[in-house]
């Protein structure tokens, strides 16, 4: 095992895209282990064509035992894993650097600092998962003391997270996607209105009848949807009944549909990590995300209005 030869395990395409921008930011050639999905596979494809820094790519189901013990140096998209957890408790690498789990980076901070139990917010966890929890943490604990563990994330931690997690070894480095930016070709034309699908139907924390009431108010006017990846034929059946939004299926994440905009976008949403990522992805194009809730009854309620400043 090359105590420095880095590799990226990534699990969803926010995780790979968080690895092209460490392999640009560290100007470092970055292997790619990457769970056989359809979307991390698209997703690869584009990153390449704009020029990632990526070497092997290499697609697995499981734990990916054998690439892990080559290289000494992980690049780990999702510190909550169950897998991660097994693989680091009897693999022990030599540093370790955790990318953007989408929102749960700041929840993975908190873990780290002792705040929050290590386990995935809201999800009952048992048997191995759990028992290796604490072999791992300690193994992350003990790299942040030889300053061999830190992340690498487009999130705001916040100046208290920041300084306690430096006091015990962890390395904070922030990204504002600017590979992806300068990489971008230009977006295609879409239309000065976007509305973002999101999987909170298909997690049942939004019925769905809610859900497109949701879209109807965001559409109106005309806007062109673009779907989450985890979206069922169902609920995009349903999708499909709303007026004046016509759906728009890339097969890719949105931070690399709309990283080349020229023009001002608005952008609307439902809660999840788009409510970061995409105003520094849409950087200086003067576009507008709008955050909404839905509320218990049913009635969205805009609660964030965020610049691309």
């Amino acid at each position: 095992m090359g105590r420095e030869d880095v590799l990226a395990w990534v699990e969803s395409p926010l995780q790979l895209i968080g690895a092209a921008e460490w392999a640009a930011a560290h100007h470092a050639t970055v292997p790619v282990a990457g769970r056989l999905t359809p979307q991390i596979s698209a997703t690869a494809d584009e990153l390449l064509a704009r020029g990632a820094r990526f070497g092997e790519l290499a697609p697995y189901l499981g734990i990916p035992w054998n690439l892990l013990a080559r290289h000494g140096h992980w690049l780990v998209g999702d510190g909550f894993s169950g897998q991660f957890r097994l693989a680091a408790a009897v693999l022990r690498p030599h540093r370790v650097t955790f990318l953007d789990d989408g929102a749960y980076a700041i929840a993975y901070a908190d873990a780290l600092l002792g705040r929050r139990p290590y386990a995935r917010p809201n999800v009952a966890e048992r048997g191995l998962t759990t028992a290796v929890a604490p072999f791992a943490a300690e193994l992350v604990h003990r790299r942040a003391a030889s300053r061999r563990a830190g992340m690498f994330t487009a999130f705001d931690l916040g100046d208290d997270r920041l300084d306690a997690l430096a006091d015990r070894g962890f390395g904070v480095r922030r990204h504002d996607f600017s590979w992806t930016r300068a990489a971008a070709p230009a977006a295609p034309a879409l239309g000065r209105r976007i509305v973002l699908g999101s999987a909170l139907p298909v997690d049942g924390r939004v019925m769905l009848i809610d859900y497109v009431r949701w879209l109807r108010d965001a559409a109106a006017g005309g806007a062109v949807y673009l779907p989450h990846r985890r979206e069922t034929s169902e609920q995009l059946d349903a999708v499909a009944t709303v007026p004046e939004l016509r759906i728009h299926q890339t097969g890719l994440p949105v931070e690399l549909v709309l990283a080349g905009a020229r023009q001002p976008l608005d952008v609307h949403t439902l809660p999840s990590s788009t409510t970061t990522t995409l105003p520094l992805v849409l950087a200086g194009t003067g576009a507008t995300v709008f955050t909404d809730v839905i509320g218990r009854s049913g009635r969205a309620r805009r609660t964030v209005r965020t610049a691309a400043a």
